[in-house]
């Protein structure tokens, strides 16, 4: 698979040659890129950077690798080893760091590993800042320094118990009122460092926990995105141990889905509905999600009179929309939970803790709490172009033949229609639109998606 750089960082497949793969000389070169721009950036000495991994099987090299590059251009290291996404985030500004980087692939396959960075307030950098240090990269203007200035390396240890307590002493998480709601949940950890931050949460909030593959052994059981075509196991688990609810989260910790007690999916564009319902109904305030996102959100928000807007596609594009119109809640569809009173990142431990306050409160079982939203359905289709085509041409064209309707540009094109939208957003490094679609039903979807597909062929 290719080498995929981009402006949150670096992605690929372990093995194969240099610059087409993850190899260990892409590794350097990039946390070099990172070391160097971060010292130019900042002008000062004596800069220390946190660094974390979920527990893929590549994950202990690469961590070496980062490690030791940072130590070469003068930085000092803070490692938490196994560790979240979402714990990293919230450490770097907790121990004054200037920046942390994440060493995993999300929800990709074992085979893959990746470099997240973040800055110093924990939070992915910047577009402007990704383009910087790519062109750090490219050129390998890299700044080692003399044995006299390298780095220093220690381990952190605790710092998911941390992340744990704090998320505890919020004020929105009822602890009490879960305690005494006695509940029996399944997790399903992917064999990733969910077993050792879910677990453990989840026990401090006394509830019964049944593990499925919470030993951080990197050996993914399934493709280790949650979504319900990987989910059989829990999906079955959960009604046959009478458990009230399932607990799903990725590799990193940073998407979460929940099973029904009776093994149904409550649905992955969901978490973030039935948590802002919780939040809003005691904290009111405007909310964000992506384009790509359910509709159900803005229905929530419009529920309690709160004020709904939409961002592009990415997280850092959310969190800067949450920071402008300072929503107290927000994140993606794809169960990115985004709570800024902890931290400003997708956060599946936060979003757990809230949503079993919420269920506890309601004194509703999941199923029921599920069946108070609206049903809306996704489809996710994509139509290949030639590369000659030009894909910014057709968006335009589209854009001209449904100015009557209610449409955003600024990440593609959506066209929100009275029951059901589009969103067409052009890939960057082939020549695909990919095509989003919801509606009430999943063949009204699907229809949505071909329609458009057939007239973006006949455009072009």
């Amino acid at each position: 698979m290719p080498l995929i750089k981009s402006i949150s960082g670096i992605r690929g497949t372990i093995g194969g040659k240099t610059g087409e793969n993850l190899t260990p000389v892409d590794v350097v070169k990039f946390a070099a890129a990172y070391g160097t721009w971060l010292k130019r950036k900042l002008n000062k000495g004596n800069l220390k950077i946190v660094i974390g991994r979920d527990a893929r099987i590549s994950g202990q090299m690469i961590s070496d690798l980062v490690s030791s590059t940072l130590q070469g251009v003068g930085i000092d290291v803070i490692d938490l080893g196994l560790s979240t996404t979402p714990t990293v985030e919230i450490m770097v500004p907790y121990l004054s760091a200037a920046g942390g980087i994440i060493i995993t692939a999300s929800h990709n396959p074992k085979q893959w590993n990746a470099l997240k960075l973040l800055n110093s307030k924990g939070e992915f950098i910047s577009d402007q800042e990704g383009k910087e240090l790519l062109t750090i990269a490219e050129n390998e203007d890299f700044d080692f320094v003399e044995v006299d200035k390298l780095g220093c390396y220690e381990k952190e240890e605790n710092a998911i118990e941390l992340h744990i307590d704090k998320i505890l002493q919020l004020s929105l998480v009822d602890v009490e009122s879960i305690q005494k709601a006695q509940f029996k949940i399944v997790v399903d950890a992917v064999n990733s460092t969910g077993g050792i931050s879910v677990v453990p949460l989840l026990k401090k909030l006394g509830v019964e926990v049944i593990e499925m593959y919470c030993t951080p052994t990197g050996d993914f059981p399934h493709n280790p995105e949650p979504l319900e075509v990987n989910l059989d196991d829990i999906m079955k688990r959960v009604p046959s141990e009478k458990a009230d609810l399932g607990i799903v989260v990725d590799p990193d910790v940073d998407r979460l889905a929940f099973i029904c007690e009776d093994g149904s999916m409550f649905g992955e564009e969901y978490t973030l509905v039935a948590v802002a319902d919780y939040v809003l109904s005691e904290t009111p305030s405007t909310t964000v999600s992506n384009l790509s996102s359910s509709r159900a959100l803005h229905d929530i928000a419009k529920k309690y009179n709160q004020e709904y807007q939409a961002s592009a596609v990415g997280e850092v594009n959310v969190v800067s929309k949450m920071k402008e119109i300072h929503a107290l809640i927000g994140g993606e569809g794809n169960g990115g939970i985004i709570y800024p009173e902890l931290h400003y990142g997708r956060d599946s431990l936060v979003g757990i803790a809230l949503f079993l306050s919420y269920l506890s409160k309601k004194k509703a079982s999941v199923k029921e709490l599920r069946n108070l939203y609206p049903t809306y359905f996704m489809g996710k289709k994509k139509i290949d172009l030639s590369p000659e085509i030009n894909t910014d041409l057709i968006l335009k064209k589209l854009e001209d033949q449904y100015k009557n309707e209610d449409i955003k540009t600024y990440d593609g094109l959506k066209i929100d229609f009275s029951n059901s939208w589009v969103h067409l957003r052009k890939s960057n490094t082939e020549p695909i639109i990919r095509i989003y679609t919801e509606a009430y039903t999943q063949q009204e979807a699907d229809q949505l998606a071909d329609r458009f597909i057939k007239e973006i062929k006949k455009i072009s």
